[in-house]
């Protein structure tokens, strides 16, 4: 009740664009609660142009390009676009408006997450994902910004250290571990639509076609593909562990902890299986609402993160080629996750944070209606 009109509207926006982060964006602290709202929305608002098909190229890399330019442009909008998340375009002056309203601080990181992304999608519009490399920079630009953008604003909040806004990498790698654990788990659905992220340097070791891997025929090579690919997804987890221990505010914790922890239990869910070429891999509901109940502080997550690469770790067949890099990967996991290893936390929680761990859980539940879109939406750092 105490929001202004505006203010009022982009939380109702945020609920209607996101089930799953519009409630642990609503539960963190201060001001940071409105900056990390905005900052969803204009990006939200970017993302709904790239994905608009009916807006022609010569059309679209030009905006994408501006988009950040309208956060100063207080009459500006679009209202032609084909999308679902439509609104948020269509009333952009509401949002932009609430942008300016932020402190400077919050705008320029805003402003400036905003233009590299634009330019980064704009790139990608016409090209695929065809080196390692380039699955890395496509994922940077889609969801590594977002991970540098948000621990900037931690630390613009001083709820966090300036450390945490300054090591990019780490931030980088917080986003990349999320973008490829969604880009792994939606083969099949991304190629019912059209889409591929797939890195061509690695699927074209194993089939011709990235397609060619749905095919009955093919299971044990997709299989395999699929298992390199998971492998190099969990080179970032150590990054995890490490960035992840910096944090002080419970609320950012929790924000930043719970998608990771959904992440690693989603890729040990896809391990190995071969329904990823078959349908959807889903963790179970119960599954998901325990992670975040548990993910409330470093030891736990590492032991999470342990829980779920042993869980791989059991699964590597003798046979696989990338067998060796995976159980290289592992071990290193295991290192950054044993208590009292060098990424040791330098805080601890009170019991009163479990209860509010247990809250937010409970508000988030109305979110997770159905488990395929929850979990895809804790995993798309970028949507």
């Amino acid at each position: 009740d105490s929001l202004g009109c505006g203010l009022r509207t982009c939380y109702r926006y945020l609920n209607q664009t996101s089930r799953s982060f519009a409630a642990v964006i609503q539960a963190l602290d201060g001001e940071l609660r409105h900056a990390v709202c905005i900052f969803y929305l204009v990006l939200r608002a970017l993302d709904t142009v790239e994905d608009d098909m009916s807006i022609p190229l010569d059309v679209k890399v030009p905006m994408l390009h501006e988009f950040h330019s309208h956060l100063y442009q207080p009459d500006w909008k679009y209202t032609e676009s084909k999308e679902k998340d439509r609104q948020v375009l269509e009333d952009f002056p509401t949002i932009s408006m609430e942008f300016r309203n932020l402190s400077k601080v919050y705008q320029e990181v805003i402003s400036d997450i905003c233009h590299k992304m634009g330019v980064g999608m704009a790139e990608f519009l016409e090209k695929k994902v065809d080196s390692q490399h380039e699955w890395d920079k496509y994922c940077h630009y889609v969801a590594g910004l977002v991970g540098i953008g948000l621990s900037r604003l931690f630390s613009a909040s001083e709820l966090e250290d300036s450390i945490v806004g300054q090591d990019t990498d780490l931030a980088n790698s917080m986003g990349l571990f999320l973008q490829k654990t969604n880009i792994i788990r939606d083969y099949l659905e991304d190629q019912l639509e059209g889409r591929e992220f797939w890195p061509r340097e690695v699927w074209s070791r194993y089939a011709k076609k990235l397609s060619d891997l749905a095919k009955p025929e093919n299971i044990d090579v997709a299989v395999q593909c699929l298992n390199e690919l998971i492998t190099n997804a969990l080179h970032h987890v150590p990054d995890v562990l490490t960035y992840l221990s910096r944090l002080k505010n419970q609320s950012v914790f929790n924000f930043c902890a719970i998608p990771q922890v959904m992440a690693i239990a989603t890729l040990a869910a896809c391990y190995n299986n071969q329904q990823v070429f078959r349908g959807v891999v889903k963790i179970r509901k119960g599954q998901a609402v325990t992670l975040m109940m548990d993910a409330t502080n470093i030891q736990a997550v590492k032991a999470i993160m342990y829980q779920y690469v042993e869980e791989i770790y059991q699964k590597i067949p003798s046979t696989d080629p990338s067998s060796n890099k995976t159980q290289q990967v592992i071990a290193s996991i295991r290192a950054a996750s044993l208590p009292g290893g060098p990424m040791a936390s330098r805080h601890h929680y009170s019991p009163i944070y479990l209860s509010c761990a247990m809250l937010l859980a409970a508000l988030s539940w109305q979110y997770l209606s159905t488990l395929s879109a929850a979990t895809e939406e804790y995993v798309q750092a970028a949507e």
